[in-house]
């Protein structure tokens, strides 16, 4: 019997997602032919919501500038709150600003402080995440919700598991993070041993802009910088 709510039948859907193929490759080679050309990056990470007048996005502001300052671009998800914040940062101090946009029936829009040839638009969220794990030499993690934690374990995984080379990933915010990386060490750790105690070498805990800089800069002394891949 046909489906009324959905009339197409499993041919017309296997042909739709056969042809979807192509659209997912336009949007790694769109990605790919812009990214590889901006150099030293940072990504930055953090909350939609995050208003102007929040402690966390005037931080994040400082953040993008210092690391300007110091040689890096900074990639951010293009949107409003502390993406926003971080490609202020940037454009103010005269850096690299890029935007990575995903298409979102809610919260997504482009902040105006993304330069105008590093604005990027994505319709998967596993597209986007390539580019910012594959473009990036740190992940500067500020205070957000479910799509912050999606990114946080993504890169931490693939550094667990050796698919990437190693790079900083750095939590800013002790009151907002302390409790996370509290259940990681407990429970991950001492109460279940899912993870190594050498895993949790792999996060940094701070709360200031100098603290970040020094952390990017200490690993970087030791290693070229360079796109990752």
């Amino acid at each position: 019997m046909r489906n009324e709510k959905n009339p197409k039948n499993w041919n017309e859907v296997k042909t739709n997602d056969s042809w979807g193929i192509f659209k997912i490759m336009g949007e790694f080679v769109g990605g790919y032919e812009k990214l590889s050309k901006i150099g030293p990056c940072v990504s930055i990470f953090g909350s939609a919501r995050t208003k102007p007048d929040n402690k966390y996005y005037k931080l994040t502001e400082k953040i993008a500038e210092q690391l300007t300052e110091n040689g890096y671009g900074v990639i951010t998800g293009g949107g409003p709150g502390i993406m926003e914040a971080g490609n202020k940062g940037a454009h103010n101090a005269g850096g690299t600003s890029v935007g990575l946009n995903i298409t979102l029936p809610f919260e997504q829009h482009d902040n105006p402080y993304i330069d105008s040839d590093k604005s990027i638009d994505f319709d998967y969220f596993f597209v986007r995440k390539v580019m910012f794990v594959k473009y990036s030499q740190g992940f500067v993690v500020m205070p957000g919700g479910f799509g912050t934690l999606d990114e946080f374990f993504e890169a931490l995984t693939l550094i667990q598991t050796h698919k990437i080379g190693k790079f900083p990933i750095i939590l800013v915010g002790t009151d907002f993070w302390g409790g996370l990386v509290d259940w990681i060490k407990k429970t991950l750790l001492e109460s279940h041993n899912n993870i190594s105690a050498e895993d949790l070498d792999l996060v940094h805990l701070v709360d200031t802009e100098d603290e970040v800089i020094n952390i990017l800069n200490d690993f970087y002394k030791k290693y070229n910088l360079s796109p990752n891949f």
